[in-house]
């Protein structure tokens, strides 16, 4: 995007830099403005396409100092076939069930994201968010926003996701699952199931947020495939590594 199409928008501020969470030696910062309460869809919609991403009524996108790492990725939904390593993803995970609910924060889902977070994320400053921050993630939006819930054969919430439904596909904004169900490979499981969903509803795209290549943190995105990365030329496919 343009100077001239974001001034449209709205205004941008940027952050300070700070410690990159998940380069060491890097420095972070980002541009981002408050979606509006009038248009905000149409104002999401243009700016996910420009490789920004949602947390709570905010869009960023990173504008760091000395590293352009972070690249924006969308699967290609309707293209997508499922690899070998992903059927059995898809098969040690047939039992769970799976429920589209409102995005309205439950106890139950901030005692898997405190257990989550405490596992990934260890000493984090997100290991801190209280049961109001958790909330807020998840109710402060100004867009189509969902859950989706899985559960095993006993009732347990073992994963949900955080979605946004745009016009053309879903953006994943955040997905948490039980530490103790490590085997089931839930992250990849979650993926797989926008994936589908968007391609049952003949919607073209699943955003994913950021891929950084030398994060391991990040750079599983790029295994499914086919897969577009927003660069100075617009969105490409990723090339295989």
């Amino acid at each position: 995007m343009t100077r001239e199409s974001l001034d449209a928008f709205g205004a941008f501020y940027r952050t300070r830099a700070h410690a990159c969470p998940y380069l060491p030696g890097q420095m972070e910062s980002r541009v981002f403005t408050e979606l509006t309460a009038d248009g905000a869809d149409i104002q999401y919609q243009a700016l996910t396409r420009a490789g920004f991403r949602r947390s709570h009524r905010m869009v960023y996108r990173p504008v760091c100092p000395n590293c352009n790492a972070c690249t924006p990725v969308r699967v290609l939904a309707l293209a997508f076939e499922s690899a070998r390593w992903q059927r059995r993803v898809l098969r040690r995970n047939r039992d769970l069930t799976e429920r589209e609910v409102p995005a309205k924060a439950t106890d139950e889902q901030y005692k898997l994201f405190v257990r989550y977070l405490r596992d990934r994320h260890g000493g984090g400053p997100m290991a801190r968010m209280s049961a109001a921050d958790y909330r807020g993630m998840v109710e402060e939006t100004p867009v189509e926003t969902h859950v989706l819930e899985y559960r095993d054969r006993g009732g347990r919430l073992v994963g949900a996701c955080l979605t946004d439904r745009l016009s053309d596909g879903y953006s994943a904004v955040y997905s948490i699952s039980e530490p103790d169900e490590a085997k089931r490979g839930l992250g990849n499981f979650m993926i797989l199931r926008l994936v589908a969903r968007a391609k049952d509803r003949a919607l073209p795209h699943v955003y994913l947020g950021y891929w950084i290549k030398d994060s391991a943190k990040m750079s599983y995105k790029d295994r499914f495939r086919p897969i577009e990365a927003l660069g100075p030329d617009g969105w490409r496919i990723l090339p295989s590594h």
